[in-house]
């Protein structure tokens, strides 16, 4: 197999160091892969491999694996002794499974499994304290374990999109400086009150789920600056909602939504206020106050009296839709 021109890159002595080939339609790995000690970088994204030799996973250097969008059907066991490994990107490749060993590989900065057919995680992630993002979404899990908890060194993000689970673990909370949860498409009917604990996050993402009601606990999140929300079964939100100081936008479209708490007042940064296809009959005056709202989009819902308030909002430059 020939590599493209320029794959194959080196350091000023000549080793070679990083082989980047993405979306280069390779079908096979290099025959004399082994012959690389030094590579500590391979980023054969978007191909058409269909396997991972075992020569890859016992390079004593590798330091960043990326693997995402080919068609790899098993992952070699020798890859969870793979020393230097601190980013692994697996996802995309359909794999229903990951061996066991896998979860040695305890110095992971990030890992990637999303859009795969896994169905379940070990307790054993519970181990990966140095992990700073994962990326589980699109895939069939059915719960997601408590030891997710032990994760504390996540700080970019956290994606569980797109699975199936119905709950996630009051060990979530302890993620106090996670800066992004995703768990959009799942079938969460409730968060536990320890949401409340995520005291760095600045974006979630909940929208498609099936939560009647969120804890009051979640005015907790005062780095929170987007909340996403929209097609939940949701028909009113916490007095602590007002908690949100530091909130930008707020989603709530296509919930069955009847009113607003007054404590909206709290949110003074808010920007964009999305209440589109919602069943709320009456806008609390507190709407008018928030000096930040740049957007207010109404369509689809229709409240029984346009209140007074609504010109002066849009005189001020917010854009109000109806």
């Amino acid at each position: 197999m020939t590599l493209p021109a320029g794959a194959l890159r080196r350091d000023a002595d000549g080793t070679p160091t990083a082989l980047r080939a993405p979306h280069a339609d390779l079908t096979r790995w290099p025959a004399d892969i082994a012959s690389y000690p030094g590579l500590r970088l391979i980023d054969l994204d978007g191909n058409r491999l269909v396997d991972l030799p075992s020569a890859v996973a016992a390079l004593p250097a590798l330091h960043t694996l990326l693997l995402y969008g080919n068609r790899i059907g098993a992952v070699p066991p020798e890859l969870g002794d793979a020393p230097a490994l601190r980013h692994l990107s697996l996802g995309g490749n359909g794999l229903s499974d990951v061996p066991d060993t896998l979860w040695r590989l305890t110095g992971l900065h990030s890992l990637n499994l999303a859009e795969n057919r896994l169905t379940g995680v070990p307790d054993g992630i519970g181990a990966f304290g140095r992990l700073r993002m994962l990326d589980l979404g699109h895939n069939r899990l059915d719960h997601i374990p408590a030891a997710i908890g032990e994760l504390t060194g996540l700080t970019d993000f956290l994606y569980l999109s797109d699975n199936g689970f119905t709950a996630v673990p009051e060990s979530l909370g302890r993620l106090d400086r996670l800066g992004y949860l995703n768990l959009t498409d799942n079938r969460l009917t409730e968060l536990p009150a320890a949401i409340g604990g995520l005291a760095s996050l600045r974006e979630l993402r909940l929208y498609r789920n099936r939560l009647a009601a969120l804890p009051d606990s979640i005015g907790r999140l005062h780095a929170l600056r987007e909340l996403h929300l929209a097609d939940n079964r949701l028909t009113e939100l916490p007095a602590g909602i007002g908690g949100l100081a530091e909130l930008r936008v707020l989603d709530l479209r296509n919930n069955p939504l009847r009113r607003l708490p007054e404590s909206v007042a709290g949110l003074t940064r808010l920007r964009h206020l999305d209440l589109r296809a919602t069943r709320i009959t009456e806008l609390p005056a507190a709407i008018a106050d928030l000096p930040a709202l740049e957007k207010l989009d109404l369509r689809w819902t229709k409240p029984e009296i346009l209140p007074d308030w609504l010109p002066a909002l849009r005189d001020r430059g917010c854009a109000v839709l109806f």
